[in-house]
């Protein structure tokens, strides 16, 4: 039922109402009695956070409802509202016609583990703890959660910032990213700023082929640099003031070295670049892996030693701060080290340019698709982890195969110093991954 972030898929087939109402209840029957709930702009989020909040109330919960907002505002809002829980009604950076339900833990981070597991168990089995009529929770509706959430990025960052920024909001919850720009000392220009669950402007996912008009106009402006954001500004993407759309790898290392002092570590899944290694290695920090999904980042955010915590994907989290990956901090963040350190271009020119190539294949048999590369490659590999996926790691350098927890697709990674043994390596999984698609075929069909 879940993935590597929540609970997502198209709506009207994996994700109904009524699954709604039933991950409403079994969070109340797990013991929240307060839970805030909020939704990105998706057509249909008005319509599940109804059967979601019905189901929390018929289990004794009172609601906090905040309305269409940030997933990262709903997040924090669990400690502003004092509540147990939060559930955001979204599916980030998919395609309109999917939505899902993310849950959030008392301290702002992900449900992962056996708190997932709880949930899925108390829905598969109708396993309810319905109050009588009379002990129904109530429903309360706060307007101040987006103001709240621009003040605490205004505290979190130093102002004056004096720069021009081109946000690319893309129909999404994202907006709030201009208002703490500005209060912040930023000229913001916006693009796609109305929310919109169709993303009429551009698909969701702020991809460099994407965010194609955010680079050109960032380069034609006097522009600083450009933000982008997905539909529920969780993540958060950047392009340099030339139009560059800056890798994942390449912000989760800036981030990193600036947050890291010798003998932090810093949170990474396991698909992120060796440049991040490298980046850290140079000032006696170092990196630990987790698997993929913010909430699994998070968790090791809480290990003392480790002071921030990113995906290539563009979820970036600073632990003292919060749990959540928080889009428009992000973004307040990334300004704030341009303004103090010089051009975005510069910066990111200071980071190793390792090769690295990433591709997703569609397939409806993803799991089983992976269990037969798992298979596949014990027989000819000796450094083979399973942390997430299958990752093989050579002399030369590494590839990963792992199927997407939110979409039918496996992603394949490869990596290595020298681009003639990265193009090798990705062409061996891309082989391997071909081989298992037509010895799992007979699977999917059936």
């Amino acid at each position: 039922m879940f993935g590597t972030s929540g609970i997502r898929g198209v709506v009207g087939e994996e994700v109904t109402a009524s699954l709604a109402l039933d991950v409403g209840r079994a969070v109340a029957s797990e013991g929240a009695r307060r839970v805030v709930v909020g939704r990105d702009p998706r057509l249909t989020g008005p319509v599940l956070v109804d059967a979601l909040t019905a189901g929390l109330r018929e289990c004794g919960a009172d609601v906090v409802h905040l309305g269409e907002v940030p997933t990262p505002t709903v997040a924090r809002a669990v400690e502003w509202y004092d509540c147990d829980a939060g559930i955001t009604v979204t599916a980030s950076h998919n395609p309109a016609t999917d939505n899902g339900i993310k849950l959030w833990s008392e301290d702002g981070s992900a449900y992962i583990g056996s708190q997932q597991e709880a949930i899925a168990k108390r829905v598969r089995d109708g396993d309810f703890s319905l109050v009588p009529w009379d002990e129904f929770g109530s429903c309360f509706r706060s307007r101040r959660a987006r103001d709240r959430h621009v003040d605490a990025i205004v505290d979190a960052v130093p102002g004056d910032l004096d720069l021009d920024v081109v946000l690319d909001v893309g129909n999404g919850s994202g907006r709030i990213t201009a208002d703490a720009l500005r209060r912040l000392g930023c000229r913001v220009l916006t693009m796609s700023a109305e929310p919109d669950g169709s993303f009429p402007s551009r698909p969701s996912e702020p991809t460099a082929e994407n965010c194609e008009r955010l680079r050109r106009v960032v380069a034609s402006t006097e522009a600083d640099l450009g933000i982008a954001h997905d539909g529920d500004a969780d993540r958060m993407r950047a392009v340099t003031s030339t139009g560059e759309f800056l890798t994942g790898d390449v912000l989760l290392a800036l981030f990193a070295r600036d947050v890291a002092r010798s003998g932090d570590r810093v949170a990474v899944p396991i698909d992120t670049s060796i440049a991040v290694d490298t980046t850290l290695e140079a000032i006696g920090a170092s990196t630990v892996y987790t698997k993929v999904g913010d909430g699994h980042v998070a968790e090791r955010t809480r290990e003392t030693d480790v002071v921030f915590g990113g995906e290539p994907s563009g979820a970036w989290i600073w632990p003292d701060l919060a749990r959540c990956p928080d889009g428009p901090l992000a973004a307040a963040k990334l300004a704030e080290l341009v303004a103090r350190r010089g051009p975005l271009d510069d910066l990111a020119a200071e980071i190793e340019d390792v090769p690295l190539r990433r591709k997703n294949v569609e397939t409806e048999a993803k799991h089983d698709l992976v269990a037969h590369v798992a298979d596949a490659v014990s027989d000819r590999y000796t450094n083979v982890t399973d942390i997430d996926g299958v990752r093989v790691d050579v002399d030369a350098g590494w590839f990963l195969v792992r199927a997407s927890g939110t979409q039918p697709l496996v992603r394949v990674t490869a990596e290595a110093g020298v681009r003639s043994e990265m193009e090798s390596l990705f062409d061996t999984a891309m082989e391997i991954v071909e081989e298992a698609r037509v010895a799992v075929a007979p699977q999917a069909s059936d």
